[in-house]
């Protein structure tokens, strides 16, 4: 199998022409600023490696995973100031005594304002990882409550790297990358009962004799309005290199795992997806491979599901070996209201230091790809992106990079057309 993109749930050091799918364009004035460069003064955290999240007072929230009081990783908040720029304050600081280390994965809101996330390493059995919840407090505090420790000695999965989502009834769901009946990973659900959470394992993930996914990695599922849930694994599937799955719920309370796809390295489709796909409201399926494709620099692939069953691939984009355009995407992809999708690239662009980029829809079912930006090593600029993108309610894009900066320990940085 090939080498791992990022180790644990971050990496700490670490043009023009057609193709048959998309067409690059080039890039229209874009403004990219630096909100925040994370420094070792005031141990505010360093080194971010997911996304963003907004509040409705248009706050920021998104995790370190080092730094903090106890080196272990911080959740921040980021509040625009009335006379422009933004004022961190960290809400927790990771890594004290069985406390979670090195949160992982977006953070997400529920109806009443508290936060939930997850840590890769950490908790009450060694260095399994847990998922956690914060609570802010009338003080203007926030508090911290674990709701799960992973075990791996009794068959649970652990090292949680992709973050949760929650559905209509204040259920959470998510995937650990190792862990499981097989080692391999597992689909996990938290429920609450009684002021305690309890957690089932929907699906453990075979092992290397077998078809089924291995190791699904920076995953956040994507849950529809049935409840089924998908997602993506790095390695396992027909070919070893990576497939798309499906957890279904089935009556008397059970689930069922079909994979959708497996992707073939002996193919220009690409392979090996390091995040998970977001689906659109037709049910096609997007996401990125970060490995091969048509110029071996990772593509964006689409699924769609046919009318007798099963599932497509098309290829929507082919990054490019050129010095120009990205290659190797980490992250998954966001939608904007008009359908194109937003995304990075971990490496590629002028530089060597990543991209953002858009896909646009074009004439005949096509998609024509617009570069945001390339990041810099130049003191200033982050570099390396692998978290996802957030779009705000005005159009600007937010994002992190895990290093980079003024300090080299990464930055919160924003894309204005």
């Amino acid at each position: 199998m090939q080498c791992k993109k990022l180790s644990g749930a971050f990496a700490l050091m670490a043009i023009l022409g057609f193709t048959p799918f998309a067409m690059t364009l080039r890039a229209a004035a874009q403004q990219e600023k630096v909100v925040h460069s994370f420094s070792p003064a005031g141990r505010v955290g360093a080194y971010p490696s997911a996304p963003l999240t907004f509040d409705a007072a248009g706050n920021l929230y998104g995790s370190t995973g080092l730094g903090g009081a106890y080196n272990f990783g911080t959740i921040f908040e980021l509040m625009p100031a009335v006379s422009g720029g933004w004022t961190l304050k960290v809400l927790h600081n990771f890594g004290n005594g069985t406390d979670g280390q090195s949160p992982s994965g977006v953070l997400i809101f529920d109806t009443a304002g508290n936060l939930y996330g997850t840590t890769s390493g950490g908790g009450s059995h060694g260095n399994a990882g847990t998922v956690f919840k914060l609570s802010p407090q009338p003080s203007g505090a926030w508090k911290e409550t674990i709701l799960h420790s992973f075990n791996p000695n009794a068959s649970d999965g652990y090292n949680p790297a992709g973050g949760v989502v929650l559905d209509a009834s204040g259920n959470l769901y998510g995937t650990t990358n190792l862990g499981g009946s097989n080692n391999t990973g597992s689909v996990f659900k938290l429920s609450a009962a009684g002021g305690t959470w309890a957690e089932t394992l929907l699906h453990s993930f075979g092992n290397s004799n077998t078809s089924d996914g291995q190791e699904p990695y920076l995953v956040q599922l994507s849950i529809d309005a049935a409840g089924n849930l998908y997602g993506t694994t790095e390695y396992g599937g027909a070919y070893k290199n990576g497939a798309v799955f499906e957890v279904s719920p089935v009556g008397g309370g059970g689930w069922t795992e079909s994979v959708l796809y497996s992707f073939n390295p002996n193919s220009s489709e690409g392979y090996s997806p390091s995040s998970g796909v977001i689906m659109d409201s037709a049910g096609n399926l997007y996401g990125t491979l970060y490995f091969g494709g048509a110029n071996n620099a990772g593509s964006v692939f689409k699924l769609s599901p046919a009318s007798g069953g099963g599932w497509t691939e098309t290829t929507i984009h082919n990054f490019k070996n050129d010095g120009i355009d990205g290659r190797n995407p980490a992250a998954s992809l966001i939608f904007d209201l008009a359908g194109s999708l937003y995304g990075n690239t971990n490496d590629g662009g002028a530089y060597g230091y990543g991209t953002a980029f858009v896909l646009i829809r074009a004439g005949g079912g096509g998609w024509a790809e617009k570069l945001l930006h390339t990041f810099n090593h130049d003191g200033e600029d982050g570099y390396y992106p692998f978290a996802p993108l957030t779009l705000s309610a005005l159009g600007i894009l937010y994002g992190t990079t895990n290093i980079g900066g003024i300090y080299n320990e990464g930055t919160v940085f924003a894309i204005k057309p």
